[in-house]
């Protein structure tokens, strides 16, 4: 009775504690991808331009224009990347629908040899097959699921990711813009607040992904930092070229 108690616990708070993250949206990618390219795209662009000795003005123009142009980018590269993928899924969904339509005996076999690979009794797997294949649409999101490892209810939205990604870019790149904006006269006020955003990008993402948030914050401030000393050293490389 004690040990049966004690599975039933068990079991309770396994089931109160067991959730997961949304790992398939498709706002969570272009969103963190935008956002550290926008901040650590900008903060070089604008301190290699720094890096050559040229006017404030020249400064803030060039990241204004960056934001701008970089954010179009991303929001277009996203749209498509996301909509080719959703046009290949569904075409590869209505080969499988065609495939259900015109042989539904064999597909049913096909799910039912899969359940048994997967060690299930083989009488136990041909009833599953049979009872799942019962509905066209059913049968189709399973077979979809098994055979291309996709929810075909659940694919990504090419119009999400490319908002997503637009937002989140122009967000990041004007980090690096927004001390001149409020009057600073020098690029010391724009890095110092470019890096403590790539800190602070990092730390974010690592609440989302259960890793260390000072570890992820160091290592986005590392290679943003590392991205802007060598765009000023080249900054200043072409500046007395140039001069």
């Amino acid at each position: 009775m004690a040990i049966i108690e004690t599975e039933a616990a068990l079991h309770e708070a396994h089931r109160d504690n067991h959730t997961h993250r949304d790992v398939n949206g498709g706002w969570l990618r272009p969103a963190v991808f935008g956002a550290m390219d926008g901040l650590v795209s900008n903060l070089a662009l604008m301190t290699g331009v720094a890096g050559g000795a040229v006017s404030q003005r020249t400064i803030v123009v060039t990241g204004l224009v960056g934001l701008a142009a970089g954010a179009f980018s991303m929001a277009a590269g996203e749209y498509t990347s996301v909509a080719s993928q959703r046009e290949l899924v569904q075409a590869e969904l209505d080969v499988e629908r065609r495939e259900l339509r015109k042989h539904p005996a064999d597909e049913e076999k096909e799910l039912a040899a899969l359940y048994e690979s997967r060690g299930v009794e083989p009488a136990l797997a041909r009833e599953v097959a049979k009872q799942l294949s019962k509905d066209p649409e059913q049968a189709l999101e399973i077979h979809a699921r098994e055979e291309l490892g996709i929810d075909p209810g659940d694919l990504p939205s090419p119009t999400v990711a490319a908002v997503s990604s637009f937002g989140a870019f122009a967000l990041g790149a004007l980090l690096p813009v927004l001390p001149y904006l409020l009057g600073a006269n020098t690029f010391l006020p724009a890095l110092l607040l470019a890096l403590a955003g790539l800190f602070g990008c990092g730390a974010v993402v690592a609440k989302v992904t259960a890793r260390s948030w000072w570890f992820s914050g160091l290592r986005q401030l590392a290679l943003g930092g590392a991205a802007a000393g060598v765009t000023y050293a080249l900054g200043s490389l072409f500046g007395t070229a140039v001069g």
